[in-house]
């Protein structure tokens, strides 16, 4: 049968005008997708900032549905499931886009910085170093470094602590001499009381050399010796302190005292500590002069004397125990401990960064875990 070319040149007319119309019906859906996605953006950002987290979250996801190639959409909703706690799901998001091929390397070494995040929140800290590490000479190497560093710090692996923050230290990141000098004050502290005296006295000399100007090192080595019967070698040891660090010697002032009795140099130390009190009194540079000097009438005088230039209740209370006449002993001891229960609160130290307080001075805060972060001074003497 021929085939009659007639048809053909009808059907052609027909085939066009039909691809016209399918385009136009694409593109009239397009262009509507194309509106009504940033409407849901927006209304997203609007529920956003009016706090209704869980329908922004909704409406992200429709428009992450519509527009899966959207990378910012995706680290906008990883971010808001880790705010939300809803660790599993930022993880699922940031997971997706690494898997992406074609995604460029600045955003994949977002996507790595942002699941380490979120490993780091959920608690998962091996997964969290693993992903850190993978950002190693991407431009998150610098925050995965300290990163790093404070999963050690809480692992406490000092070691390697000290390894990444001398890394830190090369890339010009900032100084980390004062925390590598507490990682091997820490190192020394676990090596003495396994009683391997060598590695803590080596610990301690590298933590002198890491920071000279740190206190704790002097203090650890000053009571090390004292423990040992080295009463003149702690003397030495806080000595140093008080030429390094004059406020902390206000830590070991009674150790000190303790140390010059135990050394024959009750006489010396005497006049040095009351060189030093009358330039920056303190009530433990006052506890250490009366140790030093027994005479009631002396301790008595000096008490009295402080307690008017700083009226503080720990004062009172040891200028009342036992030396006030003629009140009975009775009545002396419910004064006693009418004051004591009033100092209490006061006899705290506080940790200048996030205000946590403690009955003992702490080297490394454990609220917001900052080191040299509490003075050691007393509530009751700032």
């Amino acid at each position: 049968m021929d085939f009659d070319l007639q048809w053909l040149l009808l059907g052609l007319p027909v085939a066009f005008a039909l691809g016209w119309l399918a385009s136009r019906i694409d593109l009239r859906q397009w262009k509507r997708e194309q509106r009504e996605s940033p409407q849901t953006y927006l209304k997203g950002l609007s529920l956003l900032l009016n706090e209704q987290q869980d329908k922004a979250i909704d409406a992200f996801i429709e428009v992450v549905q519509s527009d899966p190639n959207s990378t910012d959409l995706h680290f906008a909703l990883g971010n808001l499931f880790r705010r939300r706690g809803e660790y599993e799901r930022a993880v699922r998001v940031h997971e997706y886009l690494l898997m992406r091929a074609d995604l460029p390397k600045a955003e994949r070494d977002r996507a790595q910085d942002a699941l380490a995040q979120d490993f780091m929140k959920a608690g998962l800290f091996d997964r969290a170093e693993a992903a850190y590490r993978a950002l190693e000479g991407s431009r998150f190497d610098t925050e995965a470094q300290l990163a790093l560093l404070a999963l050690h710090e809480r692992s406490r692996d000092w070691r390697t602590a000290i390894d990444v923050a001398r890394k830190l230290e090369r890339s010009g990141a900032a100084s980390f001499a004062s925390r590598i000098a507490h990682y091997w004050c820490e190192i020394a502290e676990e090596a003495d009381a396994r009683q391997q005296a060598e590695a803590a006295a080596e610990a301690l000399r590298q933590a002198r050399e890491a920071d000279p100007q740190a206190p704790r090192p002097l203090v650890m080595s000053g009571r090390w010796h004292a423990r040992r019967g080295d009463h003149a070698l702690a003397m030495q040891a806080f000595g140093e302190l008080l030429v390094a660090q004059r406020a902390s010697f206000n830590l070991v002032a009674a150790e000190y005292a303790a140390s010059a009795i135990a050394c024959d140099q009750r006489a010396a130390a005497l006049e040095h500590l009351d060189a030093i009190y009358q330039r920056e009194p303190s009530l433990d540079l006052l506890l250490a002069i009366d140790r030093l000097d027994a005479d009631p009438s002396r301790q008595r005088a000096r008490l009295m004397a402080h307690l008017h230039a700083h009226p503080a209740p720990s004062v009172a209370r040891e200028l009342l125990v036992p030396k006030a006449e003629p009140l009975s002993a009775p009545e002396l001891q419910a004064l006693a401990d009418t004051l004591d229960r009033a100092a209490r609160p006061l006899q705290r130290y506080r940790c200048a960064a996030c205000g946590f307080e403690a009955q003992h001075h702490f080297w490394q805060c454990p609220g917001c875990m900052a080191w040299d972060s509490y003075p050691p001074l007393r509530l009751e003497e700032m």
